[in-house]
């Protein structure tokens, strides 16, 4: 499976080291306020995340940088203003793995080309999950757990924040993997599925690890494994699904910054160079904390190069899992 640093190594990335200079060239941008669309309803890891970058940027950028929330159609109605929007640099997109998922479909014959219909600008973060389990359950590894799922097929369930949503994508790869199958059961939020995950009305979740938090250290519910390559500094004595059970398995919920395709490409090299320095500070590195979130800015391009090969690995999962997107 193709990962973050795997792309980062082909393209020979250093992500952004020769940006500062790019950003004094494009010394002009912005000339007036920003605006930064998330199209999604206030409150979401997203919207908090662009909040976040909006308030550094503006103190970098002393200009007004605000954002406005644009919910509605799983995403698409916010999108779709960004994409109508001129390509400046003035109207900017935070979003997340799911709202390039819904812009991408299923997928066909042809590839998805992110810069066909937006201007990456750069990756914010890209949290795990966490595979949090009722433990009444009683598997104490991935392993113990794919064992029981074999023995008991359709058995388990698991819940999510959605059909197509990133939290089911990535049961539905673990399930492929693994060779197993589990029921899905599908939430409008991560809030109700965590009420009936700790009622152990499902087994599992593949969640924000920030959402069940406070139900692990009231032992209500058990974090098996986190779903990232590596092992979490955020999540200590958290084991990487890949290495107790399911080798090379890896799932991130990835959020990053755009702009309408066709912004000039010295402008967005300068929006990521300030982004990746406003994501570098020790405050903001501890805010993302609280989401269970690193800094992991990257250029233009490597950000494109990651967002195709992700999302033709989710696109895979849809059709070998004949999962239809909302």
């Amino acid at each position: 499976m193709t990962t973050r640093r795997d792309l980062l190594a082909g393209l020979g990335a250093t992500p952004l080291l020769a940006m500062p200079r790019l950003a004094r060239a494009q010394g002009g941008y912005p000339a007036r306020a920003v605006t930064i669309v998330v199209p999604f309803p206030p409150g979401g890891g997203t919207d908090v995340l662009a909040r976040i970058l909006a308030q550094n940027l503006q103190e970098s950028w002393r200009q007004s940088v605000v954002v406005e929330n644009r919910g509605g159609g799983a995403g698409r109605i916010g999108l779709q203003q960004v994409q109508r929007a001129q390509p400046d640099g003035h109207t900017l997109l935070v979003t997340s793995t799911g709202g390039i998922m819904g812009l991408a479909g299923a997928g066909g014959d042809a590839a998805f080309g992110v810069r066909d219909h937006l201007t990456p600008v750069s990756l914010i973060a890209a949290p795990a999950y966490v595979i949090a389990m009722h433990p009444g359950v009683g598997a104490k590894t991935v392993g113990e757990l794919v064992a029981l799922a074999k023995q008991r097929p359709g058995h388990f369930t698991f819940g999510s924040s959605g059909t197509g949503a990133a939290s089911h994508l990535a049961a539905e790869l673990f399930c492929s993997m693994a060779g197993i199958e589990m029921l899905h059961v599908p939430y409008r939020g991560t809030g109700p599925a965590l009420t009936d995950l700790i009622a152990g009305r499902i087994h599992l979740m593949f969640a924000p690890p920030q959402t069940v938090s406070a139900a692990v250290a009231a032992n209500q519910v058990v974090n098996l494994a986190v779903t990232s390559e590596r092992a979490s500094a955020l999540l200590p004595g958290v084991p990487p699904a890949s290495s107790t059970g399911l080798p090379g398995y890896a799932a991130v919920g990835w959020f990053g910054l755009f702009a309408p395709k066709g912004l000039p490409a010295p402008i967005a090299s300068k929006i990521a160079a300030d982004a990746a320095a406003a994501l570098s500070t020790q405050a903001t590195k501890d805010r993302l904390a609280t989401l269970g979130a690193e800094p992991e800015p990257l250029t233009p391009d490597a950000f494109t190069a990651y967002i195709d090969a992700d999302i033709a690995k989710w696109q895979r999962v849809v059709r070998e899992r004949n999962i239809t997107l909302e």
